[in-house]
């Protein structure tokens, strides 16, 4: 969330920002509501200083004047209440504001390529795509998940169930006994002040899954991404300047009603309501955000390069960043059977943007309180590894090759077969 202060001292440069991230904010409207609102606030107070100065004379003559002023503050009040809560409202749509080195672009064809790592595999045959090879085995079934849940969903089987544990775990132990995160196993729901904290509400209200409570004002949500409850671990408080960073990661499940995609990705794992990801999230002084997205984005592909799987990292331009960020980078898989990169981690800087939403706070080497940064990003997703584990590492028989470094979670088999 932005603060007013700054679309007043630079409006210009802030809505030509905001433009290109493909935001249509009516400017003109949001400084029409700061002015009344700042006009009311200090009607208001000339008023109560009057009423002050009544008060102090002890004049009963004035006593019915002073009785006027009140009410007239209170109908002032409630003005005032009503157009702050409009200005929050359309404040609190505006994404974030891109750094300067994210390039401007209005969508996923202006993304930018930075690294291109790892060798493509040149199979003898032609590779079958992850839910042929799952059903082929018998240890993936959509048709029954269909059944008893609904479509975009999936039932993981045997080997493959114990294979996606073990990706899981992994990561896990990586980035906690080489990375330097501490796991966390989080609530899986969250209050709707919670979401409000990381962006999800009430912008993106119709792609989160809600929980129906008793109690009306009661609203609870399934988290779409372990972010939203690690990140809201520091809302509304002053954090210790010796705690920082924080770096935390938990592997949860993640629940999207991916709304905006209708008809999209229908087949396999690579679009789901319900999936596993392996989430970072860092609590940083907010000057060295940039250095920790480097560090958390190479924490990431690190994942990818033990796992010996071919991948390439983009940064995403102006209007393809997510609704919080201030720049991310995006890291893609590649998936034989598409012949093309999948996206498998999104690892993104937001600034102090959801730290001013969350109000969590640090004092600086100064004594003054600023708003911390924050940080997430997938590492990694779950499913999507799985998914490029079955298609890069496939034989012409259709049973999987184990990769090296799953082996010690996998009781040291070497392949999975329907045999």
């Amino acid at each position: 969330m932005h603060n007013i202060k700054d679309l007043r001292t630079n409006i210009d440069n802030f809505k030509k920002l905001i433009e290109s991230r493909n935001a249509d904010i009516d400017f003109q409207q949001i400084l029409n509501l700061d002015k009344d609102n700042r006009s009311l606030i200090q009607e208001k107070e000339q008023l109560e200083m009057e009423k002050k100065t009544i008060s102090k004379s002890k004049d009963k003559s004035l006593f019915s004047k002073s009785k006027e002023i009140s009410i007239k503050i209170d109908e002032l009040s409630k003005k005032q209440k009503l157009i702050k809560e409009e200005l929050d409202t359309i404040l609190s749509s505006i994404p974030n504001i891109p750094l300067d080195d994210v390039p401007i672009g209005k969508d996923e064809n202006d993304n930018k390529e930075i690294i291109n790592s790892g060798e493509i595999k040149k199979f003898s045959f032609k590779p079958l795509s992850h839910y042929e090879l799952g059903e082929k085995l018998n240890m993936l079934d959509f048709d029954l998940a269909t059944k008893t849940t609904g479509s975009r969903f999936v039932f993981v089987k045997d080997k493959l169930a114990a294979l996606e544990r073990a990706i899981s775990n992994f990561m896990i132990d990586t980035h906690t006994q080489k990375n330097g995160y501490t796991e966390i196993s989080p609530p899986l729901m969250a209050t709707d002040n919670t979401m409000f904290g990381t962006g999800q509400l009430p912008k993106f209200e119709n792609d989160q899954f809600e929980i129906k409570f008793d109690e009306k004002n009661d609203r609870k949500f399934l988290i779409p991404t372990a972010e939203v409850i690690l990140t809201n671990m520091v809302k509304n408080q002053i954090v210790d300047p010796n705690n920082l960073p924080m770096r935390l990661v938990a592997s949860t499940p993640c629940f999207r009603k991916e709304a905006g995609s209708y008809g999209k990705d229908t087949k396999g794992m690579i679009r789901q309501h319900q999936f596993y990801k392996v989430e970072l999230v860092s609590i940083v002084e907010k000057d060295n955000c940039k250095d920790e997205l480097e560090r958390m984005t190479n924490c990431a592909t690190k994942i990818l390069d033990d796992l010996k799987l071919p991948y390439r990292k983009i940064i995403l331009c102006t209007g393809d960043m997510g609704f919080s960020a201030e720049k991310t980078y995006d890291i893609e898989v590649w998936l034989p059977s598409e012949n093309k990169y999948r996206e498998i981690s999104s690892c993104s800087s937001c600034g102090s943007f959801q730290a001013r939403r969350m109000k969590a706070r640090y004092k600086n080497k100064d004594n003054n309180i600023e708003f911390v940064g924050t940080l997430n990003g997938s590492g990694l997703a779950v499913g999507r590894t799985l998914i490029a584990i079955l298609e890069n590492y496939q034989a012409e028989d259709g049973s999987i090759v184990i990769p090296d470094v799953l082996k010690p979670y996998m009781g040291n088999i070497d392949k999975i077969s329907s045999n």
